[in-house]
């Protein structure tokens, strides 16, 4: 077991890569904290969890974007695990989509308090400890759009920069501590967002949602969607002893839509 002996939080735990990256973790013998602003989600994948396996785990309610909030979050998994996290995923996100001259100052605030300000303060409330201990993993979950950028994503694909600014200024202020961070860049994942998009467009456009799930496929090399278990697979290795040489990275996982 990979993790065994270490302590997990994971943001935005209650659905889709959240919830994949928790039960891998799981699995691989690691504590799990699932946090996220929906107190039924979080319990039913910590139920999950205890059932399938022989760890500690504990639901948190946290909205990433309230200082405060998070603060009683960390309060709360130290009160039930004697410790701070080892491993922090910062997986809690929000996509809109409007058109630029139609994104208002709320939706930008929106996108940055939660994708970006929300990493911020888990990173700040977590690493403490990871330096005392000399130990630590975190792990950004962004997008290839931050990379990329895409249309009608301005405030999304902004926010998910940020966070590949964040992950590579912090890997490198704490690279000689122990510590790795590195950010995961899925492309289009096979969950309840990309579901939504969907949606969306068949709102929005009037065409068929088998079209437009073909069209989201297309834009793959692989022509599929990536599965929430793909994007687990890779947070286990950077969160592992094998992926300590692995730092300041913005690894993607989108079937070879990105290559950069």
């Amino acid at each position: 077991m990979r993790l065994k002996n270490r302590l997990a939080l994971i943001t935005g735990g209650g659905r889709g890569i959240g919830r994949a990256i928790a039960l891998a973790f799981a699995r691989e013998g690691a504590s799990v904290a699932v946090a996220a602003r929906t107190r039924a989600q979080v319990e039913s994948v910590a139920n999950e969890i205890a059932s399938a396996c022989s760890v500690q785990t504990l639901a948190i309610e946290c909205d990433v974007a309230d200082a405060e909030s998070v603060h009683r979050a960390l309060e709360s998994a130290q009160e039930k695990f004697g410790r701070g996290p080892d491993i922090l995923v910062n997986n809690a996100g929000i996509v809109e989509t409007a058109p630029f001259m139609k994104t208002d100052e709320a939706m930008w605030q929106r996108h940055l308090a939660v994708n970006l300000t929300g990493a911020f303060h888990w990173t700040r409330a977590a690493l403490p400890a990871m330096l005392e201990r000399g130990w630590g993993r975190i792990i950004n979950v962004a997008s290839i759009a931050g990379k990329t950028g895409a249309p009608y994503i301005s405030a999304y694909a902004a926010s998910k920069h940020g966070v590949l600014g964040l992950t590579r200024s912090l890997a490198l202020e704490v690279a000689a501590s122990g510590i790795t961070v590195n950010a995961i860049c899925p492309g289009y994942v096979d969950t309840e967002m990309t579901s939504r998009g969907i949606e969306n467009i068949v709102a929005k456009t009037g065409t068929s949602a088998e079209d437009a799930l073909a069209a989201i496929k297309k834009m793959s090399p692989q022509n599929r969607l990536v599965t929430a278990e793909e994007v687990a697979g890779l947070a286990v290795l950077l969160a592992s002893e094998e992926g300590r040489g692995i730092n300041g990275q913005a690894i993607n996982v989108d079937g070879g839509t990105v290559l950069f």
